[in-house]
């Protein structure tokens, strides 16, 4: 059966890179990406199209116990993905071993002005500077209190990647991590703090130790687990390019504000060039908008 599987599979990896994709190439990246999750969204919300999927991946099992938590397997959807919450059961039918959804912050907001997600084909690799475009906290946590009632939570861990809205003062930055961490920790299995992405203008000095572990200890006031609420696993996202004295200064909060983990990376501000000519013209082409030349690049 799982060969059998195998073949389908390789046959569709083989129309897919043939056909679909050479078509989506021909489209801005970022609305393949909305097309795309719009139709996966759609497929979420039958229940039977999911059992269908699930036993057409036939993923192995490959327990882990971390935090508290069984994972079916170690290889997840990471957030970005999946931002609004939309398509939570097809993660686990898809095989997934966890999800995590967001980033998503207090008050809903649009992120920075399109384009802002653009492809370098020759580096398997996206600039994109998308800036934390998200539904919203309220709305989030309506979506995971609804899927829970109607008893379609997925059976792996679902983690929530938690933000800081553009509009907050970097001031109040704890109060507004604290009021989406109180909306949905009563529906999500674990919290990553995302203090690293470099599309919201200065979050990154939340990465400084002062600043974090208000942020951190606010969380943990709220995470007490005497309200019929489960204690929930809280981690921090670091950017890849922290210096190794500021990324002892995180790793030394872990212990004192009882940290579940570090989640290593976020994207980078680095630029190195593209390998390919054509992919070299593009991006220092854009690299004459001033915005784009702190974009980072991911694959």
């Amino acid at each position: 059966m799982r060969s059998d599987a195998g073949k389908m599979l390789r046959r569709v990896r083989g129309f897919y890179e043939a056909c679909v994709r050479p078509a989506l190439f021909r489209l801005d990246s970022e609305k393949v990406h909305d097309l795309t999750l719009r139709g996966l969204a759609a497929v979420s919300g039958h229940e039977g199209l999911c059992g269908a999927l699930a036993g057409f991946t036939d993923v192995p099992a490959l327990p882990v116990h971390a935090m508290g938590l069984d994972f079916p397997n170690p290889l997840g959807m990471a957030a970005g993905m999946d931002k609004g919450a939309v398509a939570v059961p097809l993660w686990k039918a898809l095989g997934f071993g966890f999800s995590e959804l967001g980033g998503v912050t207090w008050m809903a907001q649009p992120g920075n002005p399109r384009p802002r997600m653009f492809r370098v084909p020759g580096d398997g690799a996206l600039l994109n500077r998308m800036g934390f475009n998200n539904p919203g906290a309220h709305l989030m946590a309506s979506r995971l209190e609804a899927l829970h009632r109607s008893g379609r939570w997925p059976s792996h861990p679902v983690g929530v990647n938690l933000g800081k809205s553009k509009a907050t003062p970097m001031g109040e930055a704890s109060s507004d991590y604290a009021g989406s961490f109180r909306l949905l920790r009563r529906w999500a299995d674990f919290f990553v703090v995302n203090v690293s992405s470099p599309n919201t203008p200065n979050l990154r000095q939340l990465q400084d130790r002062g600043a974090l572990d208000e942020i951190l200890a606010r969380l943990q006031e709220e995470n007490v687990g005497t309200d019929g609420i489960p204690v929930r696993p809280i981690l921090v996202k670091v950017a890849p390019d922290l210096s190794w004295d500021a990324l002892d200064d995180v790793l030394s909060l872990v212990k004192p504000r009882g940290l579940a983990g570090i989640v290593a990376t976020n994207t980078t501000v680095a630029r190195p060039e593209a390998r390919d000519e054509a992919d070299r013209k593009s991006t220092r082409l854009n690299s004459s908008h001033e915005w784009i030349s702190r974009m980072p690049s991911s694959a």
